[in-house]
């Protein structure tokens, strides 16, 4: 096994942080949304009732929630077939080619822009839910378990750390996805720099064939050979 492959040993680390961190997004914002009754708490408002003490919710749309766990299911997938894949390339002692490299780093950007978008949501949207709880709380932590909400029959006992382990999930993904991006976009470097080499090399050694041909000490050579050769005949 190459296990001196340090490049390479490092990007199947980097997808197993990736997948513990997938699941640190999908299983917390799919709770959420059953406790929630389907509802998502991301940029929803409301108006707290005078008469009650409970919030008037004006739900926002489910896509926010939707797009996350898409995007966790997306990273967790993802994460499981490079770690399969690298680690096969471990056991034989080979490395990718320099195609899959390349396709390794355009989706390494383009799940990097997926997470970027995931967290912006998740973080905002729960910043807009906090506000709305620190009107009636001293703080939104304190607001989980309260009763606030009979008419949708939703569960607040777990949202805050739900919401804040979806948190800490989407943002470690994006640093870790731009780590692996990195270890792609190196590695295809690399394969560049082996075939730059390689061109240069049998440029190199054209040239060097092409000079001995010319040179006039192979010309000396060819006419004494022809005349040994003509001395022999005769």
């Amino acid at each position: 096994m190459a296990l001196s492959n340090i490049l390479l040993l490092s990007q199947i680390a980097g997808y197993v942080i990736a997948f513990i961190l997938s699941l640190c997004i999908v299983v917390p914002m799919s709770l959420h949304q059953d406790d929630f009754k389907g509802h998502c708490l991301l940029f929803s408002t409301g108006e707290w009732l005078e008469a009650d003490g409970q919030l008037k919710v004006s739900w926002a749309s489910q896509c926010y929630c939707n797009y996350t766990i898409f995007v966790g299911v997306m990273l967790c997938l993802v994460s499981v077939i490079q770690i399969y894949r690298l680690s096969i390339f471990l056991y034989r002692g080979t490395d990718s080619s320099f195609l899959s490299a390349f396709i390794d780093v355009l989706s390494g950007i383009l799940l990097c822009g997926m997470t970027i978008i995931a967290a912006l949501m998740i973080t905002l949207g729960f910043m807009a839910w906090c506000q709305n709880m620190t009107e009636r709380f001293p703080s939104c932590e304190l607001a989980a378990g309260q009763d606030i909400d009979r008419i949708d029959e939703i569960n607040t006992k777990h949202f805050y750390i739900q919401l804040g382990t979806a948190q800490f999930g989407v943002w470690g993904s994006f640093t870790t996805w731009v780590g692996l991006s990195v270890c792609a976009l190196l590695k295809l470097c690399r394969y560049h720099q082996l075939e730059n080499i390689r061109v240069s090399m049998y440029r190199e050694r054209q040239r060097l064939i092409n000079e001995n041909a010319d040179s006039p000490g192979s010309s000396l050579e060819r006419e004494s050979n022809n005349t040994e050769s003509t001395a022999t005949a005769e």
